[in-house]
């Protein structure tokens, strides 16, 4: 598979900023879900890599915003 050139990359990182949005109108959808033009626009590598990121990103800000909070139950030294 060759790299992709300029253009390419710019179709699937608008693709991917397209769904971003979407997926901010719509929470309740979840990335992998997402409707075939935005998946259509990039490598399938790609769109699963930006999904992954977005839930990362998602996950990162909760635990900036709210703190880390460690679970009950045996807490046990090394």
């Amino acid at each position: 598979m060759a790299a992709p050139n300029s253009a390419e990359r710019k179709a699937c990182w608008a693709a991917r900023d397209a769904l971003w949005s979407c997926l901010d109108l719509h929470p309740q959808h979840h990335p992998k879900e997402a409707p075939p033009q935005h998946q259509d626009q990039g490598p399938q590598h790609q769109v699963r890599y930006f999904a992954k990121r977005r839930e990362y990103l998602k996950f990162k800000s909760k635990m900036q915003e709210e703190g880390f909070t460690p679970a009950e139950g045996s807490q046990q030294t090394s």
